[in-house]
């Protein structure tokens, strides 16, 4: 079917290489939205942002206005976090908002701070992302200078400030609790809630934790008004969301789309179909912590309820698309392997249950496995749902969560790939050359070598 083309409301210049500084965003009706907040109280800004249904867009999609609302009555003062460590695997919807609108996200900063009556900000970007946070320090420069922020912003005679802040490249710091601990300036350990953060975050103090997207659509929200927002909607999902699209697709990149578009239309209308016209074999629709979806299961919204209703989440909204050149055991490998590596160690599920999950699939792909080794990984890691295995629902986190669920998931619907690897003693994908000859599969069988083919 044709692409339908929607107007991008949040990266109008995603194919721009400019950043769009101060002068640019003022001169295309940047800050207006802000001027409107100066005039409104807290309790209309939040009303507004309830009623537009924006929904948490770093993973939980949890309704923002409802989070705000839960700060205690006259508790002060109170901290906004802004969550910029985007390090979930294959999400890329964040950088590019920083890099190419920093002053949206400024504006919608500072909406945010007169809605919750709070004076500071910070934002936590990770470690890795070195231009997006040198992007953003210009721009808070900038609008220092300009007297949008400080201590009389827009000379409204309110504060507010933002401080940039730098992770150290570590996952665990995009789960709330733990980014508010590294702010502190100590170890990124997660901490048992309650108390939430709304109530006792930051040094102690009521604290609300928003993902950059969902801030960057907040500015979106005054200007253009809640009708147009919920003029995009999927069920109780509103507005427009920011798509990071990756692997073995004709175009990969970063889509902005209403949440009415099917996992069906994004890969093979927007995204042009499966690379080389090869067959679709897998795919995780939120972020390697989502479970997998089959090829013949693509007819679903890809909003919060749509992704759901097909057994997995929306998440970050990173879709990973894997082809059929692929190893699902060698996929559950690395999966198992990053998460291993990024767990902090707090809690003796995860930490120990991550490294069994990576060795019983090390063995499985490289050989030695037996079955019984498929019956301890079920054990282990469950079978893709919440609270099942010895992992989800065991940890202080959901790490332990995002760990178990891909690794039960792949289990599960690839189970006789993994039987497949036991019988043989080896990897079948890494003694295979597979191309497309008239439209079929080749394949040609050649000496193994104990290194990743070129699929890989």
């Amino acid at each position: 079917m044709p692409v339908v083309e929607y107007e991008k409301a949040l990266l109008p210049n995603i194919a721009s290489n400019e950043t769009e500084w101060l002068k640019a965003y003022e001169a295309g009706g940047g800050y207006a939205a802000l001027k409107r907040a100066l005039g409104m109280t807290p309790e209309e800004l939040v009303n507004i942002v309830k009623d537009s249904g924006l929904r948490g867009r770093g993973g939980a999609g949890f309704p923002t206005g409802m989070k705000w609302s839960f700060l205690p009555k006259g508790a002060k003062p109170r901290y906004l976090a802004v969550n910029a460590d985007e390090s979930e695997p294959g999400t890329c919807k964040d950088r590019p908002i920083m890099e190419k609108r920093p002053h949206l996200l400024i504006e919608g900063i500072v909406c945010s701070l007169l809605a919750i009556e709070s004076e500071w900000a910070a934002i936590y970007i990770r470690g890795e992302y070195y231009n997006a946070a040198k992007v953003m320090q210009k721009a808070v420069d900038e609008a220092y200078a300009a007297g949008i922020l400080g201590d009389n912003a827009m000379g409204s005679g309110k504060k507010a400030h933002i401080v940039v802040h730098r992770g150290a490249g570590a996952y665990i710091c995009g789960e709330e609790t733990s980014l508010l601990t590294s702010l502190e300036g100590y170890r990124g350990y997660p901490k048992l809630k309650p108390p939430f953060p709304a109530i006792s975050g930051l040094y102690g103090k009521p604290t609300i934790i928003n993902n950059v997207e969902t801030l960057a659509c907040v500015p979106l929200i005054l200007t253009r008004g809640v009708e147009w927002f919920k003029s995009y909607v999927h069920e109780k999902s509103t507005g427009l969301r920011l798509y990071s699209v990756s692997g073995h697709v004709k175009r990969p990149g970063v889509y902005e789309l209403p949440m009415t578009v099917t996992m069906k239309e994004m890969i093979y209308d927007y995204c042009g179909g499966i690379r080389n016209d090869h067959d679709l074999k897998f795919v995780i629709p939120g972020g390697s912590s989502s479970q997998w979806i089959l090829p013949n299961n693509l007819d679903f919204a890809l909003s919060v309820e749509g992704v759901a209703s097909a057994g997995s989440m929306l998440g970050s909204a990173a879709i990973m698309v894997f082809d059929h050149t692929v190893c699902p055991v060698w996929a559950a490998v690395n999966t198992s392997a990053f998460y291993r590596h990024e767990s902090c160690g707090q809690c003796t599920p995860c930490r120990e249950g991550t490294a069994w999950m990576h060795k019983i699939l090390m063995r499985i792909e490289n050989g030695g496995a037996t079955m019984k080794d498929l019956e301890t990984l079920i054990n282990v890691a469950g079978d893709g749902r919440p609270n099942t295995g010895m992992i989800s629902g065991k940890s202080i986190c959901a790490l332990g969560d995002a760990a178990a669920w891909p690794v039960g998931s792949a289990l599960k619907t690839f189970r006789h790939e993994f039987e497949e690897h036991i019988k043989l003693g080896y990897c079948p994908y890494k003694n295979k050359r597979y191309w497309m000859a008239n439209g079929k599969f080749v394949n040609e069988t050649f000496e193994h070598k104990p290194t990743w083919g070129a699929h890989h």
